[in-house]
């Protein structure tokens, strides 16, 4: 019996600190998230949009079929975590797609993180109100 290889693509993608693990293979566009659809996952139209951006850029939608691990971080960091994963996974599919896909910024990793709170103070930035007397 001879087990059929499909091509499949994985890549990591990080934001913040959520990270996703992006498994890209041929198909019809399906794209599940933690075992749930993506809908159900990233229930706003915002975030859908944002999460499909390389696919749109590089005129790959409906093609490839998404299965994505992600964690860590809040709603927002990982739906960029998913979407740098997926820029990624795309490159190793088709090396053409790159230079579209850096010129968009799909491939830079947001390194913005939060700043830590300082000792003595109420956040990172914000201070108590000095009083002089």
């Amino acid at each position: 019996m001879a087990v059929k290889k499909i091509a499949e693509y994985t890549a990591t993608g990080r934001r913040k600190t959520a990270v996703a693990r992006v498994r890209l293979s041929l198909g019809v566009g399906k794209m599940r998230v933690n075992g749930r659809d993506y809908k159900e996952y990233f229930p706003t139209d915002s975030v859908q949009g944002f999460i499909h951006q390389p696919f749109q850029i590089t005129d790959t939608v409906k093609r490839y079929d998404v299965m994505v691990n992600v964690d860590g971080g809040g709603l927002i960091g990982q739906a960029g975590a998913v979407r740098h994963g997926i820029s990624r996974a795309l490159i190793q599919a088709d090396p053409e797609l790159k230079a579209a896909l850096k010129d968009a910024g799909c491939l830079t990793r947001d390194a913005r993180e939060k700043e830590r709170k300082k000792p003595g103070q109420p956040g990172a930035r914000k201070r108590f109100q000095f009083s002089k007397r």
